[in-house]
């Protein structure tokens, strides 16, 4: 059984720039921005493909439309599925801009920077805003904070990333984000998920496959496969 325990916490906000990202950019030439939520997974596109939950949003449904063909129509996106109504004028500052679209997008798992933040243990607290061919992420990192910039460096070496620090703090008192994150998981998923990090499936390229992963757990792929993504999802989105 887990262990409960109370430590310090570091709070970041972090501007960066990743490359192959659709989303980076589609901002970075037409205006508008995009939230990105949660990641799914997306059984009928087969492992090379998954799903994502996102919302465009900006200051006219023109903006808005004119950002969603330019998703659709990306080399680096597959189908786009659009919910609810076309257009949703939103009184609330919920989201940024006064039309916000929410849409599943399917993409290649391989382009994300999500996983190259949860090797260095950043976990991300909000979805991660995007604007102007930049993302903005607030994430804990769990480790000591005097650890952050090579943590951060190693971030940049194994996703070609640009990483600017634009915050920092911390929280007295409080259950680190990691492993309080970690603890929603199952058993089979936690140790899915640990042997992944620990033998480099997060790196990039990665240094070990899914059908090695499942032998060293003596399970078949896609039980590991649906540990891994069930483990993501809670810790991208625990919400």
């Amino acid at each position: 059984m887990s262990e409960r325990m109370a430590g310090q916490g570091t709070r970041l906000t972090l501007d960066l720039w990743h490359p192959n990202c659709w989303a980076i950019e589609a901002t970075s030439e037409y205006d508008g921005g995009i939230l990105a939520h949660a990641i799914y997974d997306a059984p009928t596109t087969g492992i090379e493909r998954t799903n994502g939950l996102f919302t465009a949003y900006g200051d006219s449904i023109e903006e808005v439309e004119q950002l969603l063909d330019v998703i659709a129509d990306s080399a680096l996106t597959g189908d786009v599925l659009e919910l609810q109504e076309r257009f949703d004028t939103r009184g609330s500052h919920a989201t940024p801009g006064s039309v916000a679209r929410e849409f599943f997008l399917e993409y290649d798992p391989g382009d994300m920077v999500n996983p190259h933040l949860l090797e260095q243990g950043f976990v991300h607290s909000a979805p991660a805003r995007i604007e102007d061919g930049r993302e903005e992420w607030q994430v804990w990192f769990a480790g000591e904070r005097g650890e952050i910039r090579d943590r951060i460096e190693a971030v940049m070496d194994s996703s070609g990333a640009d990483i600017r620090v634009e915050s920092i703090s911390s929280a007295e008192g409080t259950e680190p984000e990691r492993e309080r994150r970690l603890d929603t998981l199952t058993d089979s998923q936690r140790q899915a998920f640990e042997l992944a990090r620990r033998e480099g499936y997060y790196r990039w390229p990665r240094e070990v496959s899914t059908r090695e992963l499942a032998s060293m757990l003596d399970v078949s792929k896609t039980t590991l496969l649906e540990h891994l993504r069930k483990a993501e999802s809670k810790l991208l989105d625990p919400q």
